[in-house]
């Protein structure tokens, strides 16, 4: 293993282009809590493919200040900063991109990212952004940055037909924790262990967006379908970081939806148990209708490859509300799901081996949505023996069907001025929210319980602290 920890960002100038990672002021310093901590794999992706093709670059963060005034002093100097921009990290690229120009009036700000693609008319409207790509960016981004003034202001990126063109992230470009407290318990480049299996924590991508369109998300408007990275290069990169930065304890496959393509299901089972240095558990996304469609497939993979926290978007336990979705899968789905996953945990938990839970996002708040719709949603919940709860109120972000359509309507109050809100803030125009801080604090139990099994029924109804950030 080979020790890297050079501790601290090494803040010496080493290029006049710097890429500035994104997110709330002092998450690397003192966060709320380990997802704050997590890295962005589409800035490491296209730093690697800079650096493989010659052009150097710095890496600063807002995670790593706790003000801007830090950050003021940190950009002075340059000649172009590079950002990625997300709807939720909106409004601090155009605090940054201000900020970078009042201490580098004649530098260049290129940004990219999905609010780039979602909210064309936001990101324009932002004097200091002077380029902006949208769409993925790994096939133009060394031409933009060697020739910016050759593209216009507003323009289509270029991505790769598959991820197996992708070069492996060079993890060590991603910006390091800010503070001692922070370092002990990191890992770098690895990153901190979050609640879902031992540290360090190997973050993955195995395929890129989710092929559904259901009307809450807006990722399909974002990048279309690639083919999906060999199982082959997956294993050898995994092995590569626990050679070389490890031990590896835990796996996050960051896909959006890993539970899909069944051919390379079957190849991760066949491979992933025989060819990794070890059967690492790991963190993925699955659908319940999915589940329901492929059972036995989905069974192996639990017993087989130590898939041991099972991320699924439920959304709601109502048929009513899914259909309004659009999610394509129905309560008998999710009840499916639940009961297979229950039936294995009890098989695994009699044999001493570790049982399986679910990661279940639960949406609340969704326009619509009557009282009995969120005791549905709760029952479901309930049934569940093992479960990590996350709960967040239902988001209208730009570039979502339903997202655009109540921000047409005048119903959303989200603002580009903050679309990253937090757990119990109100998000759109005539919800009911009183109604969801008194259900998640347990004040309707009995009408929950309703029809539940006595195990059911036993189960707190308190659920105030799985609330989460939409």
């Amino acid at each position: 293993m080979r020790k890297l920890w050079p501790f601290g960002n090494n803040n010496e100038k080493t290029s006049n282009i710097v890429w500035l990672d994104l997110g709330d002021l002092g998450d690397l310093v003192s966060p709320n809590g380990p997802h704050e901590q997590w890295q962005d794999h589409g800035l490491g992706l296209l730093r690697t493919i800079l650096q493989q093709n010659g052009i150097l670059t710095d890496v600063l963060s807002t995670r790593a200040v706790t003000s801007w005034g830090q950050l003021r002093k940190q950009l002075v100097g340059y000649e172009m900063m590079i950002m990625n921009v997300r709807s939720y990290t909106f409004p601090v690229a155009c605090k940054a991109a201000q900020i970078f120009k009042e201490v580098n009036p004649n530098g260049l700000v290129l940004t990219g990212g999905m609010h780039a693609t979602v909210a064309p008319e936001e990101m324009t409207a932002v004097a200091e952004f002077d380029k902006i790509c949208q769409g993925p960016g790994e096939n133009v981004i060394v031409d933009l940055v060697r020739d910016p003034h050759a593209f216009p202001r507003l323009f289509l990126g270029q991505g790769a037909r598959s991820m197996a063109e992708w070069p492996m992230i060079d993890r060590t470009l991603w910006p390091q924790p800010a503070s001692r407290k922070l370092r002990r318990g990191f890992n770098w480049p690895l990153e901190p262990e979050c609640g879902w299996g031992p540290p360090g924590v190997a973050t993955i991508l195995t395929s890129r967006v989710c092929p559904w369109q259901c009307v809450f998300c807006n990722e399909a408007s974002y990048i279309p379908n690639m083919g999906r990275r060999p199982v082959e290069m997956v294993i050898d990169e995994l092995n590569y970081l626990d050679d070389t930065y490890g031990p590896v304890g835990s796996v996050v496959i960051h896909d959006s939806m890993f539970f899909q393509n069944p051919s390379w299901l079957e190849e991760w089972i066949e491979k992933y148990p025989r060819r990794a240095n070890k059967v690492w558990p790991y963190w993925a996304a699955a659908r319940s209708d999915t589940v329901r469609q492929w059972p036995h497939l989905f069974e192996a993979l639990l017993r087989e490859t130590n898939w041991t926290t099972i991320s699924i978007g439920f959304e709601s336990g109502s048929d009513r509300i899914l259909r309004l979705l659009n999610k394509e899968c129905t309560e008998d789905d999710n009840l499916f799901t639940i009961d297979l996953v229950n039936r294995i945990g009890d098989d695994l938990a009699r044999q001493g081996k570790t049982v399986p839970k679910f990661w279940a996002n639960i949406m609340m708040g969704i326009p619509g949505e009557t009282h009995e719709d969120a005791f549905k949603t709760l029952r479901m919940l309930k049934m569940m023996k093992h479960v990590l709860p996350s709960i967040s109120y239902y988001a209208p972000y730009p570039g979502s069907a339903l997202g655009n359509q109540l921000i047409a309507e005048g119903k959303s109050m989200m603002t580009k001025e903050n679309y990253h809100r937090y757990p119990d803030d109100e998000k759109v125009v005539g919800v009911d929210y009183q109604f969801y801080k008194e259900l998640l604090a347990g004040k309707y139990d009995d009408e929950v319980n309703r029809g539940l099994d006595a195990y059911a029924q036993r189960k707190s109804g308190v659920f105030a602290d799985a609330l989460i950030k939409a």
